[in-house]
């Protein structure tokens, strides 16, 4: 479960929506006998009215594989921008450092399949997301080897129960803090926190 202060609440689908398309390489969290246990994998996500999908692959040898296959709770991750907050950029001289970010927590229950069509259609999927000129050059491979890739990885799919979309950009700050944290941002050299910016000024952050 995630701290959500009400002040850095995202209820908007379509923003959460976009947020896991984006950064769609997200982190798989499940819990089994031995523990906690994590795997950082790209996602495909659909979505119909108030139901959330996702869709992805794992290693046959994983352990996640029996968590899902067992309709077991899962928890897919997807972190976004992030950036330092230097508390010289507040009009309060006491204030403290933070960081701003941007991350959807999905949870749900899982489910494994390994049906070769399936997975077939899957992978089809995926490639023409990631990489359209593999997905041209998949056909042409031998059936062999396919039928080979195939059999080393198991689909799943989990179907969303609850979402927490946290994106903690400044709004609990004044207007004229909000603008020097976005040109502070917008100046540094780093991709990540000039991203940052970009999402506060989408939110109307700035000032005119």
């Amino acid at each position: 479960m995630v701290y959500l202060p009400p002040a850095f609440t995202e209820a908007r689908p379509e923003a959460l929506i976009e947020h896991i398309e984006r950064y769609d390489f997200g982190l798989l969290m499940s819990h089994g006998a031995d523990g906690l246990i994590a795997s950082h994998i790209p996602f495909l996500v659909t979505h119909d009215r108030d139901e959330l999908h996702l869709h992805g692959h794992l290693a046959r040898p994983n352990p996640q594989v029996g968590h899902l296959a067992r309709g077991d709770e899962v928890l897919a991750i997807f972190h976004g921008p992030h950036a330092y907050i230097s508390p010289s950029l507040y009009e309060l001289r006491e204030s403290v450092p933070t960081w701003n970010y941007a991350a959807v927590h999905v949870y749900g229950l899982g489910s494994a399949f390994t049906e070769e069509a399936r997975l077939n259609q899957f992978l089809q999927e995926l490639t023409a997301q990631f990489d359209s000129s593999y997905a041209a050059q998949w056909p042409s491979l031998s059936e062999q080897y396919r039928r080979r890739m195939v059999q080393h990885i198991v689909g799943f799919e989990i179907n969303a129960s609850r979402i927490e979309t946290k994106f903690k950009l400044s709004q609990n700050r004044t207007k004229a803090e909000q603008n020097n944290v976005i040109k502070s941002l917008v100046s540094s050299s780093d991709s990540a926190a000039v991203a940052v910016a970009t999402l506060m000024k989408d939110r109307g952050l700035a000032l005119p």
